[in-house]
């Protein structure tokens, strides 16, 4: 059981982190990767817990840095993940848990898709991702619209993902996710197939 990448994608309201903490007792030692943001806090978040909150200028010089993993524009900021803690989560062989939206997906895939694992997390309807991010009562309406309107471009998304759980229990949508974490620690690289097949050969 070693380092391996999971990707978590889906709507704002999709449960996802209500999910990782209902599984977080039964996946093993996981990190999860804290994404850096120019937006502002929400009430009640915390920089360093929920985000790592910066300036547009900070984000703008990490990037010719070359510090991100993977990096994009959601509804008039950035967000990007950083790559070093990635690294150092991996080589003690953590479970790497992202949740990014379907940009962040498709650039982690291309940098190193054969260690990742994804999931697209998901309320049965668009009706009941309305319901959820109007009932939480943390965004304002103009907001909200904006999410319901990503979501709906979102969704379209859904075949580029190993599996999608459609979360409209709980419980049942946290036992898939345990399942699924905990077979991407199975999943080999390319370097290591490759080590496979000739120790295979040669004993």
């Amino acid at each position: 059981m070693g380092g391996a990448i999971l990707v978590l994608s889906g709507p704002s309201g999709a449960g996802k982190s209500t999910i990782i903490e209902n599984a977080s007792s039964k996946i093993g030692d996981y990190y999860f990767s804290i994404s850096t943001t120019t937006r502002e806090p929400r009430e009640g978040e915390r920089d360093g817990v929920d985000y790592h909150f910066v300036s547009k200028e900070e984000f703008e010089e990490d990037i010719k840095a070359g510090a991100f993993l993977e990096y994009a524009t959601v509804h008039g900021n950035y967000y990007g993940t950083s790559i070093n803690p990635v690294k150092k989560a991996l080589k003690s062989g953590k479970l790497v848990i992202f949740d990014i939206d379907i940009q962040g997906h498709r650039l982690v895939r291309a940098k190193i898709g054969d260690l990742v694992t994804s999931v697209f997390i998901t309320p049965p309807t668009l009706s009941e991702l309305k319901r959820r991010l109007y009932s939480r009562s943390t965004d304002k309406n103009s907001i909200i619209e904006r999410r319901v309107n990503n979501a709906k471009e979102e969704i379209k998304a859904i075949c580029e993902f190993d599996f999608i759980i459609i979360n409209d229990e709980i419980e049942r949508a946290s036992n898939e996710f345990i399942t699924i974490s905990n077979a991407s620690r199975l999943k080999l690289s390319k370097k290591e197939l490759k080590k496979l097949i000739v120790n295979w050969e040669n004993n």
